[in-house]
C-alpha cells in the first residue's frame, strides 16, 4: 500500500486513491503549457487504515447514517465528536517517513499548502466546493502531519456531512486524501470560470482577481475585480476597491492585511494578462471536456494553476454535432413538468410528439432558430408563445434584438403560410365532445385487451405500433378543432368584453363548472371518496396512520377490510383508482410512480377533504360554479344589450359563451387519454422487466427506466444489457434532478431569462401571469410534494408547477401561485373552472414566499403581495 503519490504518478483514474482534487491536480500537471506547483498526495488508503483502527469512529459513523439531513442539532453534535476523535489519531510511522522523504525531494524548508481531497469532491456532477478544509503556508514535518489530521477531520464538518446527505453520498464510502503542494506567494490571485457563472454562456469566461492569496476572494473577505472575455477580447471590466488582502505570515499560516490606498482601485490584472489566463483556461477546459472553475496565482508574470474542478451548476447544452446557432425552448415549461425525466420516459415522449426534440439535463427542448429566421415565422412563434408564457416571449425577443445570433432569411411560401390547414369552423354541439371521448375510451379498452398476451420484442413492436394510434387520437383534426374552438372563444370573450364593457378576463367566470372536464371532475370525485370514508372513525384513524408512516404500496387497502366501514372505503378508493389511478405528478414521464402503484399518495388529500368539507361538497361545488357562470352570463348579456348595437353584440357573445362552455372542458381530455395509454404500456413493460430480472439480465426492474425504448428492445432481443451504462445513467439522472431548466437555452449554453417589463404593479409585488380572475388573501402553503400537503380551507397553494395530478388539492385551496405556467396550461384551466384566483409564472415563488406567510393573490392583475 502506497502512502504517498507524487503528482507525476496521478491522473484522472486515481480518484479512489487521491480524491477529486488530487486527481485533477495530477491531470493539470500533465497539460502542456500549464504550470502547477509541485506536490504529492497522502492516499485514501492511509485514511481508511487509520480510521478502521479506531472503533469509536466506526460507531459514530453508524449513528450518522441514521440522521436526517435537516436534523442540524444531531449533525452538529456528531460532527464535533468525530472531528475531535480524528484529530487525536496517531499518524502511522510509515506515513511520517514517506511524507518526510517527499518534503526532502521538494524542499524541506519550503512552505506548503495542505488541502483536503475527498473521493466525493470535484466530481463532474457534484463539486463539494468548500466542504472540506485547506491550510496555507505550513512549514516543517510536524506541522504538516498535524494539518494532515485536520484535513482528515474536515471530512466530518457539519457542512460536509449535510452536503453529502442531501446529495445521496454514503458517509462510510467517502474517503479522504490530502494534497501537500508547494506554496506560491502571488502578487495577485483569483478564480477563472471558463463559462459565465451567471448566464451559463460557454463562450464567455469570467475572471475574478484580487491582491495576495486567493483566500481573500474565496472566503468573501473582499470583492475582486471582475473581467468577462469572449474570443480573446475583454468585454467588460469592473475594478473593485480591494482594501484587504490575505498574505503569508512569517511564522506560518496566513494573515489579513490592509492594501495600501494607491493599489486599492488599481486593476489586479492587465487586459493582456486576463486574455492570457483565459487561454490557459480554455486549454484546461478542452483537456477535461467540460467548463472549469479554476483557482490561479500570478507570481511575477507567470500564472500558476492550483486547482480546477468542473462547474456543476451549469445546465447542459443539447448535443447537435454542428456549429450552427440554436435557440431551444423548454418542453417542460409547456407541459408543466420541469423535473428531470429518465431515458425511457424521454424516448417515449419523443416517439409521441410530432416535433423533433433535443435532450439535455434530463429534459427536452425544441430548436426554434429555423422558425425565428423568417419574419413570418418569428411573428407567429412569438405571438403564440407570448399568449401562454410572456417570459418565453421576452427571452426570445431579447435574443432577436441582439441581431447577431439568429440568422435572418426572407419569407418564402412555406414560411409565410400557416403550418397546415386552419381548423374548420365547428358548431357548439356537445355531441362532438361526447363522441371524441367515446372513441378514445374504446381505443384504450382495445389496447388493454390486445397487449395482455404479448411478450419480448413482440410487445415492444406492438407498443411502437400503438403509439401511432395514440398520436392519431391525440392529434386528430376533429379533436384539434374542438380544443381550438374553446380556446379561441375564450380569447374572443376576453378581448371583446374588455373592449365593450371594461370587463377583464371575463371568460374565467364563464368557464366555471363546464361539462366533460376530466381533470376537474377528478378533484370533485375525491370529495365523494371522502364522503364514503367520513362516517367511519376507525377508517379515518387508520388512514392517518398510513399517512404518518409514508406507506409505499397498496397493501393498506387490503388491511381496510377488517375495519368497520373498511370495505366501503376500500371499494371507494379502488373505484377512484380505476378511473384516475394512471395519473401522478410528472405524468408525461412513463417511469413516474402512478397513484395506482402508490395509492397512499392520495391519503393526505382524502383526509384533508374529510377535515375541510361537509358531505355532498363535490356536487355542491360543481353546481355553485355552474350557477355562478350562468349568473355572470346573464349580467354580461344585459349590460351588452344596453350598448349601441347591443343586440348584435349580445348575440355574438352568447354564441361564444355557448362555444366555450361546450368545448373548454375537452381541453383536458386528450392528455388523459395519452396518460391512460402510457400506464398500460408501463404495466406491460414492467412485467417484462420482472422477467428480465428473473433471467438475470437485469439487476432490478427499474433498470428498464434507464434504457431508451429502442435500447430496451435490443435487450429483450439479445438477453444482454450494458450494466455500466445503466449505472452511469442512474448517476447522471441524480445530478440532473438538482438542476433548474431554463425556459430558453442557446447553443452557447446561455440561459436567457425573460422579464415581464410591467410597471402596473405595487412596489415589492411578485409579478406573474394572470390566469384566473379575482383577488384572495390567505395563508401561503409552499408544497413540493402533494403526498405531504397539509392544507386547510382558505389556504393558498404555492408550488413550482401543477399538472393534472395536483387537482385534488385545488378543491381545498382559495388561490394558486406557481413558478411555471401559462394561460392554457392545466393548472390555469382548473383554477378558472373552480373559480380560484391564480397567478402563474412567478419566478422563484417557492423561495421568495415562506410557508405560512399571509399573501394576497391578484388573479386579475397578475401579481402576488406578501403581507407579513
Amino acid at each position: 500500500m502506497r502512502c504517498v503519490l507524487g503528482f507525476e504518478e496521478i491522473d484522472s483514474t486515481s480518484i479512489a486513491d487521491v480524491g477529486g482534487k488530487g486527481a485533477h491536480l495530477g491531470e493539470l500537471s500533465r497539460i502542456d503549457g500549464i504550470r502547477v506547483p509541485d506536490g504529492f498526495c497522502v492516499t485514501t488508503d492511509v485514511f481508511q487504515r487509520v480510521v478502521a483502527e479506531a472503533p469509536s469512529i466506526g460507531a459514530q459513523l453508524d449513528l450518522l447514517s441514521h440522521v436526517e439531513p435537516d436534523d442540524h442539532a444531531a449533525i452538529r453534535a456528531l460532527s464535533a465528536d468525530i472531528r475531535r476523535a480524528v484529530e487525536g489519531l496517531t499518524v502511522p510511522d510509515d506515513l511520517a517517513v514517506a511524507i518526510g522523504e517527499s518534503l526532502a525531494r521538494l524542499g524541506e524548508r519550503a512552505a506548503y499548502a495542505v488541502r483536503s481531497s475527498a473521493t466525493a469532491e470535484d466530481l463532474p456532477t457534484a463539486s463539494f466546493a468548500g466542504q472540506q478544509d485547506s491550510y496555507l503556508n505550513i512549514t516543517g514535518l510536524p506541522e504538516i502531519l498535524r494539518h494532515v489530521r485536520k484535513c482528515w477531520a474536515s471530512l466530518f464538518t457539519e457542512r460536509a456531512i449535510t452536503y453529502r446527505s442531501r446529495n445521496g453520498f454514503d458517509h462510510r464510502r467517502v474517503r479522504m486524501a490530502v494534497v501537500v503542494q508547494r506554496m506560491v506567494f502571488p502578487d495577485a490571485a483569483g478564480i477563472l470560470f471558463t463559462a459565465d457563472p451567471v448566464t451559463s454562456n460557454r463562450k464567455i469566461a469570467t475572471v475574478e482577481a484580487g491582491w495576495g492569496l486567493g483566500e481573500a476572494l474565496v472566503s468573501g473577505l473582499v470583492a475582486g475585480d471582475v473581467y468577462t472575455v469572449r474570443d480573446d477580447q475583454v468585454l467588460t471590466t469592473a475594478v473593485a476597491t480591494k482594501s484587504r488582502s490575505v498574505q503569508a505570515s512569517p511564522g506560518g499560516g496566513t494573515r489579513d492585511a490592509p492594501v495600501e490606498p494607491p493599489r486599492q482601485t488599481r486593476p489586479a490584472l492587465t487586459d493582456e494578462q486576463v486574455v492570457r489566463l483565459v487561454r490557459l483556461g480554455r486549454r484546461v477546459e478542452a483537456h477535461f471536456g467540460r467548463p472549469q472553475d479554476i483557482e490561479w496565482c500570478l507570481a511575477g508574470d507567470d500564472f500558476h494553476l492550483v486547482q480546477s474542478r468542473a462547474i456543476t451548476t451549469l445546465f447542459p447544452v443539447p448535443e447537435t454535432g454542428d456549429e450552427e446557432n440554436h435557440v431551444y425552448v423548454s418542453v417542460g415549461h409547456q407541459q408543466m413538468m420541469t423535473d428531470a425525466m429518465k431515458p425511457l420516459g424521454l424516448s417515449l415522449w419523443q416517439l409521441t410528439t410530432p416535433r423533433p426534440m433535443h435532450e439535455a439535463g434530463g429534459r427536452l427542448f425544441v430548436d426554434v432558430a429555423p422558425i425565428l429566421a423568417t419574419p413570418a415565422g418569428r411573428a407567429n412563434l412569438i405571438g403564440t408563445l407570448g399568449k401562454s408564457d410572456p417570459l418565453i416571449r421576452d427571452a426570445l425577443q431579447t435574443i432577436l434584438d441582439r441581431g447577431d445570433f439568429v440568422r435572418s432569411l426572407p419569407d418564402d411560401d412555406s414560411a409565410a403560410a400557416p403550418a397546415g390547414d386552419p381548423p374548420a369552423p365547428i358548431e357548439a354541439d356537445p355531441a362532438v365532445v361526447t363522441q371524441l371521448i367515446r372513441e378514445s375510451q374504446a381505443s384504450v379498452a382495445t389496447l388493454r385487451s390486445e397487449i395482455q398476451a404479448l411478450s419480448g420484442t413482440a410487445l415492444l413492436d406492438f407498443v411502437l405500433a400503438d403509439i401511432a394510434e395514440l398520436k392519431r387520437t391525440l392529434f386528430s383534426p376533429r379533436s384539434h378543432q374542438a380544443i381550438m374552438a374553446g380556446m379561441e372563444a375564450a380569447w374572443w370573450l376576453n378581448d371583446h368584453l374588455e373592449a365593450w364593457l371594461g370587463e377583464k378576463n371575463a371568460a374565467d367566470a364563464l368557464t366555471q363548472s363546464v361539462p366533460h372536464n376530466v381533470t376537474s371532475e377528478m378533484g370533485l370525485a375525491l370529495l365523494d371518496v371522502a364522503d364514503t370514508i367520513r362516517p367511519h372513525a376507525d377508517v379515518v384513524t387508520f388512514l392517518h396512520r398510513v399517512a404518518d408512516e409514508g406507506r409505499e404500496g397498496d397493501g393498506f387497502l387490503d388491511e381496510l377490510a377488517g375495519l368497520d366501514g373498511g370495505r366501503e372505503a376500500r371499494d371507494a378508493i379502488r373505484g377512484y383508482l380505476d378511473e384516475y389511478g394512471m395519473r401522478c405528478a410528472g405524468e408525461i414521464d412513463i417511469t413516474r410512480t402512478r397513484w395506482s402503484e402508490r395509492p397512499a399518495t392520495l391519503v393526505p388529500a382524502i383526509l384533508g377533504n374529510i377535515k375541510n368539507f361537509e358531505p355532498g361538497a363535490g356536487e355542491r361545488r360543481f353546481e355553485q360554479g355552474r350557477l355562478e357562470s350562468r349568473r355572470k352570463e346573464g349580467e354580461l348579456l344585459t349590460r351588452l344589450r344596453a350598448l349601441p348595437d347591443g343586440e348584435r353584440k349580445a348575440e355574438e357573445t352568447k354564441r361564444m359563451i355557448d362555444r366555450v362552455r361546450a368545448f373548454a372542458g375537452y381541453r383536458e381530455y386528450p392528455k388523459y387519454g395519452m396518460v391512460s395509454r402510457y400506464f398500460v404500456y408501463k404495466q406491460a413493460l414492467l412485467r417484462e422487466a420482472d422477467r428480465l430480472v428473473r433471467s438475470g439480465t437485469l439487476r432490478e426492474r427499474e433498470d428498464v427506466f434507464f434504457l431508451r425504448f429502442e435500447e430496451l428492445r435490443e435487450v429483450m432481443r439479445t438477453g444482454e444489457v450494458d450494466a455500466g451504462l445503466v449505472l452511469e445513467r442512474r448517476e447522471a439522472f441524480r445530478s440532473y434532478e438538482v438542476l433548474t431548466p431554463p425556459r430558453i437555452l442557446t447553443s452557447d449554453g446561455e440561459a436567457v431569462t425573460g422579464r415581464y417589463r410591467r410597471e402596473d404593479v405595487p412596489p415589492g409585488a411578485l409579478i406573474g401571469l394572470p390566469v384566473s380572475a379575482g383577488t384572495v388573501e390567505g395563508r401561503a402553503r409552499v408544497v413540493t410534494d402533494m403526498a405531504r400537503a397539509d392544507l386547510e380551507a382558505g389556504d393558498i397553494l404555492v408550488t413550482a408547477y401543477t399538472d393534472p395530478s395536483w387537482t385534488p388539492l385545488f378543491v381545498t385551496v382559495a388561490g394558486l401561485v406557481t413558478e411555471v405556467g401559462g394561460l392554457m396550461t392545466h393548472g390555469a384551466v382548473i383554477a378558472r373552472e373552480y373559480g380560484l384566483p391564480a397567478v402563474v409564472g412567478v419566478e422563484r415563488a417557492t423561495r421568495l414566499i415562506r410557508d405560512g406567510q399571509r399573501i394576497r393573490v391578484h388573479g386579475t392583475g397578475g401579481y402576488v403581495q406578501i403581507l407579513d
